[in-house]
């Protein structure tokens, strides 16, 4: 199961504990992204967050690995299921 993830921070929680929890997303990324669990991932342009597309097996294993992130208590998510798209219809 595929899904969009976008998430923005809220700057109306701007401290140096946010900070942090930026700095940390890479290292957290890392993993996802060499099992599979993370297909894609890009910043939004003149926003202060990302977009990340997940590949997951369930829509549990989704909401742990967003609770998992170092951002969760500092972003606002949007999550946005994926369906593959036919090259022809028939």
């Amino acid at each position: 199961m595929k899904f969009l993830v976008m998430w923005r921070m809220e700057l109306a929680l701007l401290s140096s504990e946010m900070a942090a929890a930026v700095a940390r997303m890479p290292r957290y990324a890392g993993p996802l992204e060499e099992r599979g669990s993370v297909i894609a991932r890009y910043h939004l342009v003149g926003q202060h967050g990302g977009a990340w597309i997940y590949d997951v097996g369930s829509n549990e294993e989704l909401e742990r690995l967003l609770a998992m992130s170092p951002v969760y208590n500092f972003a606002r998510y949007e999550v946005h299921p994926l369906a593959e798209m036919p090259d022809q219809v028939s």
